[in-house]
């Protein structure tokens, strides 16, 4: 079966992935992200008193929404595609939270279950597409394969998180560290002892949901229940204003644009039309 051909600038016919390209911004934003995904959460289900069914319903319509915004663009939009990835750190916290505080299931049993669904996700991603690289993000079907894999990324890391923190009893700044601890020993595997790239974002990207889960737990929870109290309110403001900030500043200086590779687009690199912005790109590892 012949390849997918990619999306295209209109005017310039260059080949643009629907992600960012891999810098420190974007890893800020995530765990930024998925802090707010579990403070939103607990502040719209419980100051809000929307309840969890009532808090998903309203927050599912609101991803579903940003979700054909993202698949509607043509390239990579910094505030389209944080948006989906604010709002799928939310669902995905919900999720988590009805199966156990709704439907009685224990932690360790939705650990293991999104676990496996996130596993799933990916062979079947693989089978049918052949590579699990952000970097060949540039056809639907490998991004809704993408957008599945992430819900159930921080649907597996919120369970994950609370599991250490609340289930085993060790706490969130313990948690925090455990967690922080495994993407470091990620980030030295990857530039020390040359783990596969794809293999490290993917680790690196799912250990980000559980940090960040028990990073706002430990920030947001009252001083009595092991955290430091500084509410969900407060917890969820600060983030969303340093999230903010970042995509503004991403919007303009265009700093994370990301083109599809040249094996991936059957394109050679050196007949592309060249973009000041995209001088990192070349720096950066294959298969990322």
């Amino acid at each position: 079966m012949p390849s997918p051909s990619p999306r295209t600038d209109s005017a310039t016919r260059q080949p643009w992935s629907k992600v960012p390209e891999i810098t420190l911004y974007f890893w800020v934003v995530k765990v930024m992200a998925t802090t707010v995904g579990e403070t939103a959460a607990d502040f719209l289900n419980g100051t809000l008193g929307l309840g969890l069914s009532g808090t998903t319903v309203v927050m599912s319509v609101l991803l579903a929404v940003a979700l054909i915004l993202q698949f509607r663009t043509r390239r990579y939009v910094p505030a389209v595609y944080w948006l989906a990835v604010v709002l799928i750190s939310v669902v995905g916290t919900l999720i988590t939270d009805n199966l156990t505080d709704n439907l009685g299931v224990p932690l360790q049993a939705t650990t293991v279950v999104f676990a496996i669904a996130l596993a799933v996700t990916f062979a079947a991603w693989y089978a049918g597409e052949k590579t699990l690289s952000i970097h060949s993000i540039y056809t639907p079907r490998r991004e809704a394969f993408y957008w599945l894999a992430i819900l159930f990324t921080f649907a597996l890391g919120t369970a994950a998180g609370d599991l250490t923190a609340e289930g085993l009893g060790w706490g969130y700044g313990t948690s925090v560290v455990i967690f922080a601890g495994l993407i470091a020993v990620v980030a030295i595997a990857y530039g020390g002892l040359h783990l596969d790239a794809i293999l490290a974002f993917w680790l690196a990207y799912i250990l980000t949901r559980p940090l960040g889960a028990s990073l706002g737990d430990l920030l947001s929870q009252p001083r009595t229940e092991g955290g430091l109290g500084l509410g969900t309110v407060g917890t969820s403001a600060l983030f969303l204003l340093v999230i903010l900030g970042v995509v503004i500043y991403l919007s303009v200086s265009r700093r994370d644009l990301a083109v599809v590779p040249a094996e991936s687009s059957g394109r050679p690199l050196a007949h592309r039309p060249a973009a000041p912005e995209m001088a990192e790109v070349a720096a950066e590892p294959k298969g990322a």
